[in-house]
């Protein structure tokens, strides 16, 4: 498809380019533009029919997004503004340039650009940034049939009519009732008679993991959002908290990675800030690492006395460490998931105690009969190493279940405590343990 829309724009068949547009669906004209060069884009934008072109510019990235500022006219701009989503135009704002942002709300409304600035002052990542204004109100006097009546007129526009927010004169909330209720109720019935006034909300100042953790607990398509009087500013649907929790994962797998969080996609992001990303973790890491050549230096008596443990130095690392990384992966993904709490600790240390005898012990054993049978070593050797081995893997798997949820407590990202510094700690102990077995055991 990307080749013959270029193609036929390349013919300047403007006709044809246009009707092929149209039957795909928006989220892939957004696709298709995002593979284009801007020229082109442009040209495919303006092809499109006003309601689509609005909708195709809300799936758009950032990048696409401004290139298109830049390029269409003051005019244009106002109608996409105004037929977008608040909630996704205030997405779109918060990611574009000052110069960009001045653009737009010198033609918006004297109302619209209060509340544009408004939304724009909320903390970033707060369940204020995430809201859109967009949701229907009733009042708890009205009847079901009144209330149907209401949506009818003014549902239109709305983000989401499936769920309804019932509020009194001062705009406080005080239930909630779903498009079903309305529907399938008593006409004559008001209200407050089947209203739910057990309301599960957050405030404009609550961070967007909690908001996130409330969709997926009750399993939620909307959730309220109010003011510290508890009037209702606004609504959080699903499709904004998925996008939140994308952006959450994708943070934590970067910082388990040893990386700085980037929002900006891969390919999007120049080689400098990438490298940059980069280089502070591994730095910090590398540094740390240091303390594992100052215990080799430390125990040159017993590499000297008995060389071949040498050998399985490398060995020994690396089983602690992706020990280590087994379980701190699991716990931080039971910890985002709130599958593990804080006060559970104690469960953890016992359960991977236990994970970590069994497992040190079964690796502990095939490698006795591997330097003992295979490759000929003393007894002596094999037992260093086996008990090392035992001894490593269960502290790998105690610090990769605890540190996690020390890192909660202090109100830290359990994701920092991932496999790269995971490891770093677990080796440097796997050290300390191997030759203090070897002093021990061979009598050096």
């Amino acid at each position: 498809m990307r080749d013959l829309i270029i193609n036929l724009i390349r013919e300047k068949k403007f006709t044809l380019v246009r009707d092929e547009i149209v039957k795909m669906k928006s989220v892939d004209i957004a696709e298709l533009l995002s593979e284009i060069d801007d020229s082109d884009s442009l040209i495919v934008f303006r092809l499109l029919p006003k309601d689509l072109a609005v909708e195709v510019f809300s799936y758009l990235h950032n990048e696409k997004q401004k290139a298109i500022i830049n390029l269409i006219t003051d005019k244009e701009i106002q109608h996409i503004m105004d037929e977008l989503y608040f909630d996704d135009m205030i997405d779109f704002l918060e990611e574009m340039p000052a110069s960009i942002v001045k653009k737009i709300l010198k033609n918006a409304k004297e109302d619209e650009r209060a509340l544009i600035n408004q939304f724009l002052n909320y903390p970033e990542n707060s369940a204020g940034s995430l809201m859109t204004i967009e949701y229907l109100s009733l009042k708890k006097e009205m009847t079901l049939k009144q209330a149907l009546e209401h949506i009818k007129r003014t549902g239109f526009d709305k983000e989401t009519i499936y769920t309804c927010y019932v509020i009194d004169a001062n705009r406080k909330l005080q239930g909630t009732i779903s498009l079903r209720k309305l529907v399938t109720g008593e006409e004559d019935k008001t209200i407050e008679e089947v209203m739910n006034t057990d309301i599960i909300y957050v405030t404009t100042h609550d961070d967007q993991e909690k908001v996130a953790h409330l969709f997926k607990k009750y399993d939620l398509i909307a959730i309220p959002v109010v003011d510290k009087e508890h009037r209702l500013i606004g609504i959080i649907t699903i499709d904004d908290i998925m996008d939140v929790i994308d952006k959450e994962n994708t943070e934590d797998f970067q910082k388990m990675a040893a990386m700085e969080p980037s929002e900006e996609a891969y390919l999007e992001t120049n080689t400098f800030t990438l490298a940059k990303h980069r280089t502070t973790w591994l730095l910090v890491l590398m540094i740390s690492a240091t303390f594992t050549g100052r215990i080799i230096r430390s125990f040159e008596d017993v590499l000297e006395s008995v060389v071949v443990l040498a050998a399985f130095i490398p060995m020994l690392m690396d089983t602690a460490g992706n020990a280590g990384s087994q379980s701190s992966t699991l716990i931080i993904r039971g910890l985002a998931l709130e599958q593990i709490k804080i006060k559970d600790f104690t469960k953890v240390i016992w359960k991977e105690l236990k994970i970590g005898s069994l497992v040190g012990i079964a690796l502990s054993v095939v490698n006795l009969v591997r330097i003992y049978y295979f490759e000929k070593m003393d007894m002596k050797i094999g037992i260093v190493v086996a008990s090392t081995l035992y001894f490593t893997v269960v502290l790998a798997k105690l610090l990769g279940g605890l540190l996690p949820i020390a890192a909660r407590k202090l109100k830290l990202d359990p994701a920092l405590m991932a496999g790269p510094l995971i490891t770093t700690i677990v080796d440097a102990l796997a050290l300390i343990v191997y030759f203090s077995m070897a002093r021990l055991l061979l009598g050096i």
